[in-house]
């Protein structure tokens, strides 16, 4: 199947209440467990070249599916400056528990990871305690703005976000410059997993180029000594960027979600 012909229904969620009260867009299908759900990147949408092949790939195993668009992001509603690690794990949580059912493996890209493990981390908060089966971790960013960007930051960046409450900086992906806020920093530091070992209950794969301009690979090893000591596979791709989606990448992809969950299934 392609992923043209893997059709997902529209939908969307009302999250949050009164001024923080944003429509966020979704697409979902039914099928076997456990349910693939994709969690994007910063300033990523629910359609990019990944998304799409992980549609494809639930459809031709038979497996449900399901992805959204953080406030934001793609069709979504709310102001992307608006947007914090708290806020797009809640509306992460909030799809789930309308759209999905049983068990699930979270598929989770950049910063989609951060959010992944918070929720792993939250699971009875959301009621998802037992449910999050797997965890496929691409490019994984956590912590990325207290690990991998204060070490990079000017003086300059610090006075910015100080006086005016953001800065921006060009980006690789896009003609729009990224858009980085105080309360997204703020919010960063009150959401950091990377402090004690993350109790995952669930097997994680990870894969992780070694030409990532944007996460360097020692970014996924220093993850993988926070996670437990069993059930964590970890693929380094010597020439893959952070994009990962050539056709060599997406069919590694493939492989290790279709992986994941044949053994989930086999778990009963």
């Amino acid at each position: 199947m392609t992923e043209k012909d893997a059709i997902d229904q529209p939908g969307t969620l009302l999250v949050g209440t009164g001024e923080n009260a944003r429509q966020i867009g979704f697409r979902s299908r039914p099928g076997a467990e456990p349910t693939l759900v994709w969690l994007g990147g910063y300033r990523s949408d629910m359609r990019g070249t990944k998304a799409e092949h992980l549609a494809a790939t639930a459809a031709d195993a038979g497996l449900g599916f399901c992805r959204l668009d953080y406030s934001g992001h793609g069709i979504s509603g709310g102001r992307f400056e608006d947007g914090t690690i708290s806020r797009w794990t809640e509306e992460a949580a909030a799809v789930i528990a309308h759209a999905v059912s049983g068990r699930m493996i979270l598929v989770a890209s950049s910063m989609g990871a951060w959010i992944a493990l918070r929720l792993v981390q939250r699971a009875a908060e959301f009621a998802l305690s037992g449910r999050i089966a797997g965890l496929l971790l691409l490019a994984p960013a956590p912590d990325f703005t207290h690990r991998l960007m204060k070490p990079q930051m000017s003086e300059e960046h610090f006075r910015a976000l100080r006086t005016d409450g953001f800065f921006t900086e060009p980006s690789e992906y896009g003609p729009e410059p990224n858009i980085y806020t105080r309360a997204l920093f703020d919010d960063g530091d009150a959401n950091l997993v990377m402090e004690d070992l993350i109790e995952t209950h669930c097997p994680v794969t990870i894969i992780q180029g070694m030409s990532d301009p944007d996460v360097p690979y020692q970014h996924a090893l220093e993850l993988v000594s926070h996670l437990p000591f069993h059930g964590v596979v970890t693929t380094l791709v010597r020439d893959g960027d952070h994009r990962l989606s050539r056709p060599q990448d997406l069919a590694l992809i493939r492989r290790a979600v279709l992986d994941l969950a044949d053994s989930i299934a086999k778990e009963g």
